[in-house]
């Protein structure tokens, strides 16, 4: 069984946030790679719509810090579900972001248990 969910969002939501929302929302392997780069803002706020896009396809709400948006190796986003009743489901992503919105397309795979 296929789902799909798709979120976008308005970047400036995620200028300045204090360590309290970002910790809520993001583990600390996306605040990592997101802080270090020279506009953290566009990468979490795709993170975030990707997280939203998860949840969308799920079909049932989750804590944001219990889904990561993580990068392989060839620089391709891939999703992490931190609660093992969501591990054996498979998902392809897209992010993008450009000057004022970031979005994100998930399509999930429900494989059998």
């Amino acid at each position: 069984m296929y789902s799909i969910g798709t979120d976008i969002e308005d970047i400036n939501r995620f200028y300045n946030k204090d360590e309290k929302f970002l910790n809520r929302i993001f583990t600390q392997r996306e605040l990592d790679y997101c802080l270090n780069k020279k506009n953290p803002s566009c990468h979490l706020c795709a993170r975030f719509c990707a997280k939203e896009a998860v949840i969308k396809a799920l079909g049932e709400k989750i804590p944001y810090n219990k889904i990561e948006i993580l990068k392989k190796e060839n620089n391709s986003p891939y999703v992490n579900i931190l609660i093992d009743k969501y591990k054996n489901n498979s998902f392809s992503i897209s992010l993008s972001h450009e000057k004022d919105k970031a979005i994100a397309c998930v399509i999930m795979e429900k494989n059998k248990e």
